[in-house]
C-alpha cells in the first residue's frame, strides 16, 4: 500500500510540473500574441506607425533604420533629427536645423523588403546650404541568416559611424571629423551587397560591388581636405558606373564587443561620361579598423582607416596620395552610478587625422594634420532622444581653436 501511495504521489508531480510547464508556454504564447495585437492596434490607429526598439539593430544599422525587420506590420515609418548650437572663440555663435531624416520601410513579404532614407539638411534651404537627398533605397531579399542580398543605393559598410548614424548613437553634437573627411560619412552608393552572420561562431559579414568613388576632382588636384569626401557618387542623376569592391567582417562572438574590419578597393577616376577629363590607370585603396564595447556603465568605440590613391601622379603634380587618422571615444554613464533612471554619459573623444598626409611633389602634407580632444555629456530623458554638450579643442596645422556646443538628437 505503502508503495502504491508513494507511485501516486509522484505522478501527481510529474502531472503537476506538466501543467506547470504548459501553463507557462501557454502565459508566454499569450504575451507574443499581445504584442502582435498591440502593434496591430497601432496600425489601425496611426496608418503603420511601429514603436522604434532601441534594442535592435539589422545587419549593423540603427535602431530607427532597422525599424522595418522587426514590425508586425508591411509598413514601417520613421527617422531621426539634430540641430545643434555652437559658440566658436575665432567667430560668431550659431545654430542649425541640421538634420531631419525620414525612414520609410516596406515588407513586400517576409523575404522582400523596401528600406529607404530621405534627408534634409540645414532646414533644406537651397539658397542657404540646405539640400534634399536619399541617403540610401534599396530592396532587400533575405533567405537564411547566412546569405541575403541588397540591391539598390545601399549604405557603404565602412567605419563605425556610416551604418550608425542616428545622433543617439554617438556621444559627441557633431559626428567624429575622421568619420567625414576619411570615410565620407554618410556614404550611399548604387551597387549590390551580400551580407549574413555566422551566430554559433560570432561571426558577420558583408561583401559586394558599388560604384566607385571618383577621385579625379578638383581637391585631389589642389591637395584639398575633401579629396574622399567629394569622391561620393551617391544618388546623382545619370552618375556613371564603376564596379568597386567593398567587403566587411565583424566579430560579435563577446557580449558587448565588436571587433572588425572594412576594406574599398576601386578605380580612382570615375568619368565615363566625361572621357576629355578622364584618367586611367588610378586605383583607390581605403581600409579600416575599428572596435567598439557597451556593455554596463562603460562603452567605448574607435577606429583607425587609411585611404591611398595610386597613380596620383597622372592627375597633377600637387595631386593627393594618401590620407589616414584615428580616433577613439570613451564614456561613463554617471546615471548608472548615481541610481537614476535617466542615462547620463561624461565622455572623452581624442581624434588625431591628416587627410594630405602625403601628396605627389611632397609640398602641404602638414597643413590639415588635425588633433581634436573633446569632452562632454549627453542627458537621455527617454531612450530616443539626447540632450548634449561638449567641448572640443582643435589644432589644425598648427593653428588652435575651441568651441562649445550644445545639440539635441532623437529616433522615432
Amino acid at each position: 500500500m505503502k508503495r502504491i501511495t508513494i507511485a501516486l504521489s509522484f505522478s501527481a508531480i510529474l502531472a503537476f510540473e506538466a501543467q506547470a510547464s504548459t501553463l507557462e508556454e501557454r502565459v508566454k504564447a499569450l504575451e507574443e500574441k499581445n504584442v502582435v495585437l498591440t502593434e496591430e492596434v497601432l496600425a489601425t490607429q496611426t496608418s503603420g506607425f511601429t514603436a522604434v526598439d532601441t534594442e535592435e539593430s539589422y545587419n549593423g544599422m540603427g535602431a530607427a533604420a532597422s525599424k522595418v525587420y522587426y514590425s508586425k506590420n508591411p509598413l514601417s515609418i520613421g527617422g531621426y533629427g539634430e540641430m545643434y548650437y555652437a559658440n566658436p572663440d575665432n567667430g560668431d555663435d550659431f545654430a542649425d536645423v541640421y538634420r531631419f531624416v525620414s525612414y520609410f520601410g516596406y515588407k513586400f513579404s517576409d523575404n522582400v523588403i523596401l528600406n529607404a532614407e530621405i534627408e534634409y539638411e540645414h532646414g533644406a534651404n537651397v539658397d542657404t546650404g540646405g539640400e534634399v537627398v536619399i541617403e540610401f533605397m534599396y530592396l532587400d531579399f533575405l533567405y537564411t541568416d547566412a546569405l541575403n542580398f541588397r540591391v539598390g543605393n545601399v549604405l557603404v559598410p565602412m567605419g563605425q559611424i556610416g551604418l550608425r548614424h542616428e545622433p543617439t548613437l554617438f556621444n559627441t553634437v557633431q559626428r567624429p571629423e575622421v568619420e567625414k573627411y576619411l570615410i565620407p560619412t554618410t556614404w550611399g552608393e548604387n551597387g549590390i551587397l551580400a551580407y549574413g552572420r555566422f551566430d554559433s561562431v560570432g561571426i558577420e559579414y558583408t561583401a559586394g560591388v558599388i560604384n566607385a568613388l571618383n577621385m579625379n576632382n578638383s581637391e585631389t588636384d589642389t591637395a584639398g581636405k575633401k579629396w574622399i569626401r567629394n569622391g561620393r557618387q551617391g544618388a546623382t542623376s545619370e552618375a556613371s558606373f564603376d564596379p568597386a569592391f567593398i567587403g566587411r567582417v565583424d566579430y560579435t562572438g563577446i557580449n558587448g564587443l565588436k571587433v572588425g574590419a572594412a576594406v574599398y578597393y576601386g578605380g580612382g577616376s570615375n568619368l565615363k561620361n566625361d572621357p576629355q577629363n578622364d584618367v586611367s590607370g588610378l586605383t583607390t585603396t581605403m581600409f579600416d579598423l575599428h572596435a567598439s564595447y557597451d556593455n554596463g556603465p562603460f562603452s567605448a568605440y574607435g577606429l583607425y582607416t587609411q585611404t591611398t590613391l595610386d597613380g596620383a601622379e597622372k592627375i597633377s603634380s600637387s595631386a593627393v596620395e594618401r590620407g589616414s587618422g584615428y580616433y577613439a571615444n570613451v564614456a561613463y554613464d554617471l546615471g548608472d552610478l548615481a541610481g537614476l533612471e535617466y542615462k547620463v554619459p561624461l565622455f572623452a573623444q581624442y581624434q588625431n587625422y591628416n587627410p594630405v598626409e602625403s601628396t605627389v611633389d611632397g609640398l602641404n602634407e602638414d597643413k590639415y594634420q588635425t588633433e581634436i580632444v573633446t569632452l562632454g555629456l549627453n542627458f537621455f530623458p527617454v531612450d530616443q532622444a539626447v540632450l548634449k554638450a561638449d567641448y572640443a579643442m582643435k589644432t589644425v596645422g598648427g593653428e588652435d581653436s575651441n568651441v562649445f556646443s550644445l545639440g539635441l538628437g532623437f529616433i522615432f
